[in-house]
């Protein structure tokens, strides 16, 4: 069963539609519970099952979030239960196990779990956990969807990638080189992640002759006069000691529209 529950001071909140739906299998009532209350507690929406019959009916009946599903069931095992989920739906699953043994690790990131936690286990560190999944699982859709869109945005700003234009929020057309927009979609493309110089040169310049890692801070020097509302202060690409640049705004793919 979880350790007891850490000291909670805030107050459960109103219903909130675009909190996660969490679905708990656990067939222990105790553990169910207290895992169910801390969740709760947390801004999540919490549906239980002790078994895989109720979890099917609670897949059925509600939308799930995330699974977060014990090894050890009665009837059918968490494993098994894993692995069937896995092949219809791309659910983020955590699985619990009671020994924390490396096999039962492995087996569950085999069958397709996300993450998986030993019991006895802390409840703030299971809600730290289901809270990493879900960061991870949006991070992805929106890469996803970024990928294959032909317009992104950040703070107003538009870059038309098949027209090769980069647009202000006032909609005027802001002119760059071949090398500044290439190296901006990169950035755009990949929102939130440090990449170093030389890889900034292996997506954009390549290894071809006369590129070089300082070449890559000139560019973003100039970039930054151009987007950054002080580009001696820079908080759109920012650069990271020893590390190269991250590229912070939230990135979206811009919908096509019909005329």
């Amino acid at each position: 069963m979880p350790e007891p529950l850490p000291p909670n001071h805030g107050q459960k909140s109103r219903y909130d539609p675009a909190a996660p739906n969490i679905l708990v299998v656990e067939d222990d009532r105790e553990t169910r519970s207290l895992i169910a209350k801390y969740l709760r507690t947390n801004s999540c929406h919490v549906t239980t099952a002790s078994d895989g019959r109720e979890m099917a009916k609670a897949m059925t009946d509600h939308r799930v979030d995330l699974l977060v599903l014990d090894v050890m069931l009665p009837g059918e095992d968490g494993l098994s239960l894993c692995r069937k989920v896995r092949a219809e739906s791309q659910t983020p699953i955590i699985m619990l196990t009671a020994r924390g043994e490396d096999v039962d690790r492995i087996l569950g990131l085999e069958m397709g779990a996300d993450d998986y936690l030993a019991k006895p286990f802390n409840p703030r560190e299971l809600l730290a956990r289901i809270n990493a999944v879900l960061r991870r699982q949006a991070a992805a859709r929106n890469a996803s969807a970024i990928e294959g869109a032909t317009t992104l945005s950040f703070l107003g700003w538009r870059i038309d990638i098949r027209l090769r234009e980069l647009r202000n929020p006032e909609g005027a057309r802001v002119a760059m080189t071949s090398a500044e927009f290439d190296l901006l979609r990169t950035f755009c493309e990949r929102p939130g992640r440090v990449l170093s110089r030389d890889s900034l040169l292996d997506l954009t310049q390549g290894r071809s002759a006369g590129s070089f890692e300082r070449s890559i801070d000139v560019l973003v020097s100039r970039i930054r006069r151009k987007i950054e509302p002080d580009p001696q202060e820079a908080t759109m690409i920012k650069t990271v000691r020893s590390g190269g640049y991250v590229f912070t705004p939230r990135v979206e793919a811009v919908a096509a529209t019909s005329n």
